[in-house]
């Protein structure tokens, strides 16, 4: 039954079915699992009599309403004053502009009101903000007397439409099977699913209620890091074929080449060459993630253990997420590691080496490497950059190519501690913190586009005298006819006027839309100092390094979450001048979080109040992997984390017949799921 179409609910129209489905209800169990997110108390009982005594408070009023009358006010307002008698007498309810309640209040028969009350001069009544006719005197109905849930409105769709669908099915959620093994709810305290989704819906109190809802977002995150166990113990399982070693000798050539380096390691990167040494000359392959702040110098130890694997005579694949990296951690690696004998080559849609038949230490191409008919032999490490899941279906397209390697992830946004703890449990971490020596804090300031002309005026000298050169972000790559986007700036158009007003400088455009050839063109114009000012979109948001750029305008900032401002941001800041970041907003206002970012560098700090704000779906990109489909459990609940945690631990270390089954159900699903995800 639960598995029942939405589409055969009983009086229910097409349109709300059709508007059910948009929201992600498909089914009878996607209803009962529809989430309230919040709730109105009404299931305090009034008279008419006991009016007073609770002003300021909710509550149900039932009686038989004996009269509807329409009053007009001096102002045109529109009164609906409904006489409703109960056995301690009679009262006045009052709405507003509600014409319609004319037809709908029929005088002679049962409704019971719910609302506030309040106190208008010397009298006192019920302001209501639902009503429905009486079934049974005394008791709660679908829409007053009890505790009412207040749903997400999605799509047109009204919480008391939703309260009236979900309560024609509610009594199948008796029917519902156990998602949790019997040993977790019990060493928990947890309700049973059937109690815990009929309370979510119809809570009789709400300390029970509490425990509906910590009883779900407990499945949640135990589900999701049972999943991240599991695939950890799997990986675990592998062995590499291709083995790296750390001799005397190769200490010392590796040391060599960190003498050699134009700047000095920080503590933070030498730590995250040591946890990843450590880990290479394991035979279970590293599963590593590696995060690090804009600028924190990530490449430069990815670019140190590809030389320690050359070091073994093994080889390194680079997967960038996008060509123009590609070609940009090319040159990095080449300038670092070329005069040690490493050769590097590249393989993109563009440029592809490997296909010339020529041998390389280390391939950097985009995730297109994965796809390639080329087959690498000795392959022993694999680096991922800026691919948050690295997930099953291509670790079988490395195997399919006779590759087992160790595995580095890494990132440069931020991901805070809760998130780390569960999305990306499986994976070992380190993080970087310290940034270089002699970075100068990049200063922000979130403006009005009445500073535009100042903005620009201070632009042209800043060019003049210290010969820097400047970003300007736009977050679309043409305008737009639809009307709420009419005043965000495009980059096409923006470029068009911007080389009138800095006439006489070199203005440049890089846009997504454009080939990869002219991409590579217009940044090594830039990077040569050919452009004083790259017009782009967000497409330079990851990874591009122009030490000489000082200066970044964001134009509608408010359409960026904080942690791709953050990223944005992170473009400048990368030479020894001082640098800066001016935002400007496409509606002139302000935004709260706008000032945040400006007084704030810290990227974990960003990422936890975008978190906050936006969620982590929003923030990570992670929507599509499953991990962030959570409707009742919180990323920021570090003790539920903590709890849930140890939860999948003693569930793992001593597990029953029952469990075991639960096991190789859930972990065939999860690697089902991510094989269709990834």
């Amino acid at each position: 039954m639960l598995d029942t179409s939405i589409n055969e609910l009983a009086r229910t129209s097409g349109l709300t079915k059709k508007r059910m489905h948009l929201v992600g209800i498909n089914t009878y169990e996607d209803l009962l699992k529809y989430p309230p997110t919040r709730y109105k108390d009404y299931s305090q009982i009034l008279t008419a009599a006991t009016l007073p005594r609770f002003i300021d408070k909710k509550g149900t009023l039932q009686g038989v309403v004996t009269a509807v009358a329409v009053v007009k006010t001096r102002t045109h307002l529109s009164l609906q004053k409904v006489t409703v008698t109960d056995q301690t007498g009679k009262t006045s309810i009052t709405f507003f502009n509600q014409p319609y309640l004319l037809t709908q209040l029929k005088r002679g028969l049962p409704y019971a009101f719910s609302g506030t009350v309040k106190l208008f001069g010397s009298s006192c009544t019920l302001q209501p903000e639902t009503f429905e006719l009486v079934q049974e005197t005394g008791k709660g109905g679908i829409q007053t007397g009890r505790i009412l849930p207040v749903y997400s409105e999605a799509q047109g769709l009204s919480s008391r439409l939703l309260r009236e669908k979900i309560a024609l099915i509610l009594p199948l959620a008796q029917e519902i099977q156990e998602t949790l093994p019997s040993s977790v709810i019990t060493h928990n305290s947890l309700l049973d699913l059937p109690h815990a989704l009929h309370t979510l819906h119809r809570p009789m109190q709400m300390g029970l209620l509490q425990k509906a809802k910590e009883r779900l977002a407990f499945e949640e995150l135990f589900m999701l890091q049972l999943s991240t166990a599991l695939i950890k113990k799997k990986w675990r399982e592998n062995v590499v074929q291709e083995k790296i070693t750390h001799t005397l000798a190769q200490q010392k050539k590796l040391a060599a080449c960190i003498k050699s380096l134009p700047f000095t390691l920080t503590a933070d990167q030498k730590t995250a060459l040591a946890d990843c040494i450590a880990d290479l000359t394991q035979e279970i392959p590293m599963n590593r993630f590696l995060q690090g702040d804009v600028g924190s110098g990530k490449t430069v130890v990815a670019a140190l253990i590809a030389y320690l694997t050359f070091l073994s005579k093994k080889k390194t694949l680079y997967m960038a997420p996008t060509e123009i990296l590609a070609f940009q951690h090319a040159k990095t690696f080449q300038t670092l590691l070329t005069p040690f004998g490493v050769k590097v080559g590249i393989q993109t849609g563009s440029q592809k080496d490997l296909a010339k038949g020529k041998e390389f230490d280390v391939v950097v191409g985009t995730h297109a490497l994965l796809s390639s008919p080329v087959t690498i032999p000795s392959v022993a490490l694999v680096i991922i950059d800026e691919q948050h899941r690295f997930g099953v279906q291509q670790r079988a397209l490395l195997k399919s190519k006779g590759i087992n390697p160790h595995l580095l992830t890494m990132t440069a946004t931020p991901i805070p501690r809760t998130v780390a703890l569960t999305a990306f449990g499986e994976l070992d971490m380190s993080i970087l913190t310290t940034m270089p020596a002699g970075r100068k804090p990049i200063k922000t300031y979130a403006v009005s586009q009445g500073k535009r002309n100042d903005a620009y005026t201070w632009i042209k000298k800043e060019i003049a005298q210290h010969k820097i050169q400047v970003f300007i972000i736009c977050p679309l790559v043409e305008g737009s006819l639809t009307e709420t986007l009419q005043t965000v700036k495009a980059a096409t158009t923006e470029f068009e006027t911007l080389k009138k007003e800095f006439n006489g400088l070199g203005v440049g455009l890089l846009h997504g839309k454009m080939k990869p050839k002219e991409k590579t063109a217009i940044l090594d114009s830039f990077r040569e100092r050919k452009i004083d000012i790259l017009v782009a979109t967000s497409v330079v948001e990851v990874g591009i390094d122009i030490p000489n750029a000082s200066i970044m305008i964001i134009e509608g900032a408010e359409r960026f979450g904080l942690s791709q401002l953050h990223q944005l941001r992170g473009r400048v800041g990368r030479g020894s001048a001082q640098s800066y970041c001016i935002l400007f907003s496409s509606n002139n206002v302000v935004a709260p979080r706008l000032q945040f970012f400006s007084q704030t560098s810290d990227g974990m700090k960003l990422a936890q109040y975008d978190l906050q704000e936006r969620g982590p779906g929003n923030i990570f990109g992670l929507e599509q992997h499953g991990f962030m489909e959570m409707r009742f459990a919180s990323l920021n609940d570090l003790p539920l984390i903590h709890a849930t945690q140890k939860a999948v631990e003693v569930f793992l270390n001593t597990p029953s017949e029952e469990d075991k089954a639960f096991l190789t159900l859930r972990q065939r699903k999860f690697q089902i799921d991510k094989i269709a995800k990834d």
